[in-house]
């Protein structure tokens, strides 16, 4: 009775299995066995669209992502690698795609504990470090290799919706937004405050002004003070004052 009993775990156990791999849409010939407590830690974070492998607390490579778009978001948790699967065969509402360049998860599926969600390659490379994907981590050709080559079934991967101390730590601080692109308010607000002991800056209103050089305006200023000097002599001289 023991024996049969065991035989049924099994049997229930590879059923499961079968279950999350059709529910992650990819076929193919895959390594589902648990591994040991592994040591490696795999984290993406979101807003900086960047995987960092961490083995034994070291950072030893960091990728460049594409993460799912705001109408269908990357899920945020903790999770581990179920399942990989080289060349894998995609089907999904009917739709089956066979290994190859067309094939929109590429040559590498490393499947989530998250039915539905993975780490794979893609079709659309230039589709890497945006949001863009329906939720599953999007990998380069080479760089969803290498990290395949690097994981094992049973690895953790964390996943980051907003950085924090830990996300800081491995990717750095956020690069400066490209020239023409918004800047945070308090460097826009430092950028127009005038320098310190110096005049307000003219503003469009008054274009003469602004447009005259320091010298043109004292000239300017001398000129309409003569002018006014004229006109009251004149009406001194017509008697209206």
């Amino acid at each position: 009775m023991k024996s049969l009993n065991q035989w049924l775990a099994a049997l229930v156990m590879v059923a499961g299995l079968a279950a999350l791999a059709q529910a992650q849409g990819v076929h193919g010939p895959a390594q589902t066995a648990p591994a040991a407590q592994s040591a490696r830690l795999i984290v993406v974070s979101l807003e900086d669209r960047k995987l960092a492998l961490v083995e034994n607390g070291q950072v030893t490579k960091v990728y460049t992502v594409a993460v799912g778009k705001p109408s269908t978001p990357s899920p945020v948790g903790e999770f581990a690698i179920e399942r990989r699967v080289m060349n894998p065969t995609y089907r999904h509402d009917g739709r089956t795609v066979p290994p190859g360049p067309r094939n929109p998860v590429g040559d590498r599926w490393m499947g989530l504990s998250k039915a539905g969600y993975g780490i794979h390659g893609t079709n659309e490379p230039n589709s890497i470090g945006k949001a863009a994907s329906h939720g599953c981590i999007r990998m380069g050709k080479a760089d969803v290799e290498d990290l395949y080559s690097r994981v094992d079934v049973g690895d953790h991967v964390e996943i980051v919706g907003q950085r924090d101390e830990e996300t800081a730590k491995l990717f750095g601080m956020p690069q400066t937004a490209p020239a023409g692109q918004p800047q945070p308010a308090m460097v826009l607000a430092k950028a127009n405050s005038p320098a310190p002991n110096s005049a307000p800056a003219a503003t469009s209103a008054d274009p003469a002004v602004a447009d005259a050089s320091p010298a043109t305006a004292s000239e300017t200023a001398a000129s309409l003070l003569r002018q006014t000097g004229s006109v009251v002599s004149s009406l001194v001289v017509l008697g209206v004052l």
